[in-house]
């Protein structure tokens, strides 16, 4: 019995303190396991559970969530969703655009010694169209187990469309009573994200130390700069012309509780769990965030926009072609419907090189070291991009939400 209470008040404190400060002290306490412990490999077990948690939960959260808010009929796909939608596109395109403007002003040349497998990258931009769409009708069940986000959304609401025509009452509040079932399943693991986060880290530091930060160090300032840039500076302007706010309040707060756990897990797809608990803490409507972020751990890749434009520029560099303004432009296209089409799983946008890399005749042999480099800084480079990818999807459903807010007279939230 004694045992059962020391349980209990260790419980009570654990969930009593700030999930931030839980997730810090993970960080830490991973950071120096790591540095003195590196071949204790079974600590890194923790952050492969939590991840795989993540992963395994997610796709069925959005399709319950999904098809339930269109069975109950309270979902609408209003001018909300074409807000959000646009902002999205908008903030990939000018990562690209950013991600461009660093290349110029700061060339970088790679050291081509690495190789790396690139045979499931796609040839061209209509290749990674196709996918889309290909992906929008595979089989809904091998959607759900694949984690085909694109596929889970486009059944979800075929199905949820159907059964609202037919489903009783009874049922309907069956779907709900599911929805919420996975929901809490979420925030049980969720609550669990300071040992899956002290394992990742273990594992990174056990296995890099802190060599990362000097090899490839002058590309890798490249990139992260060009990601903070859209963090701290573009994306905080959308938000601002759009709800005429100062916008780092909520800024912060999606990093702080979106960008965080991204950087970690690595993957916009494991983090839509973490992004819609937060949501639902900012006081957004389900029938909207709902769809909003499982499309956006799909279509919202500014991180992975400016991964292609950098690293492509970097390539072009180092073999000597000349860029000029207009095929720079050209890029920035590409990088962005390159990114949309990007999985948002570790290291997805780093098979979209080779495709940009084919507009200015970069052979696919070199292309392919390009990509090596990129899986070698990825322990940096792919766990800022899901910050920032991740950290977005949340930014501007939020924002768009609260346009709606602003535009019917109702009012803002003091606080984010």
């Amino acid at each position: 019995m004694e045992h059962k209470n020391i349980f209990s008040s260790l419980a009570g404190v654990y969930n009593s303190t700030s999930l931030i400060l839980r997730i810090f002290i993970g960080i830490v306490i991973g950071t120096v396991l790591g540095l003195i412990f590196p071949h204790a490999a079974w600590i890194g077990s923790f952050g492969s559970l939590f991840v795989g948690a993540l992963k395994a939960i997610a796709p069925v959260l959005v399709f319950a969530l999904v098809s339930s808010s269109l069975v109950k009929g309270g979902a609408k796909l209003d001018r909300r969703f074409g807000v959000v939608v646009a902002l999205y596109m908008i903030s990939t395109l000018l990562a690209s655009f950013v991600a461009v403007a660093a290349s110029f002003l700061f060339p970088q040349t790679i050291a081509l010694t690495y190789q790396a497998d690139v045979s499931s990258a796609p040839a061209g931009i209509g290749q990674v169209l196709n996918n889309l769409l290909i992906n929008a009708v595979a089989n809904p069940l091998d959607s759900i187990v694949r984690a085909n986000y694109i596929g889970i959304l486009v059944w979800a609401i075929i199905f949820g469309l159907s059964m609202k025509k037919f489903a009783s009452e009874t049922t309907k509040e069956m779907f709900a009573e599911i929805a919420q079932g996975i929901s809490q399943v979420v925030r049980w693991v969720i609550n669990l994200a300071p040992f899956g986060i002290m394992g990742l880290v273990y594992a990174t530091v056990a296995s890099n130390g802190l060599s990362i930060f000097t090899s490839y160090g002058k590309l890798l300032v490249v990139l992260v700069g060009s990601m903070l840039v859209m963090a701290l500076i573009v994306s905080p302007i959308m938000v601002a012309i759009t709800l005429h706010r100062n916008p780092y309040p909520l800024v912060w707060r999606c990093l702080r509780q979106s960008g965080l756990t991204a950087f970690f897990t690595r993957s916009s797809a494991a983090n839509i769990p973490v992004n819609m608990e937060l949501c639902e803490d900012l006081g957004l409507d389900e029938d909207m965030y709902s769809v909003s972020i499982p499309l956006g751990a799909t279509i919202n890749m500014d991180g992975a926009a400016i991964t292609i434009a950098v690293m492509t520029l970097a390539a072009a560099h180092t073999i000597g072609v000349s860029v000029d303004l207009p095929t720079a432009l050209i890029l920035c296209v590409i990088a962005t419907l390159g990114a949309c089409g990007a999985s948002g799983v570790a290291g997805g946008s780093l098979l979209l090189i080779p495709m940009a890399c084919s507009l200015f005749g970069i052979s696919n042999d070199i292309s392919m070291q390009v990509v090596g480099v990129g899986f070698i800084i990825g322990v940096i480079q792919d766990s800022m991009e899901t910050a920032l990818n991740s950290s977005s999807d949340v930014l501007f459903t939020a924002t768009a939400e609260y346009y709606s807010w602003r535009k019917t007279g109702r009012p803002l939230p003091e606080k984010f």
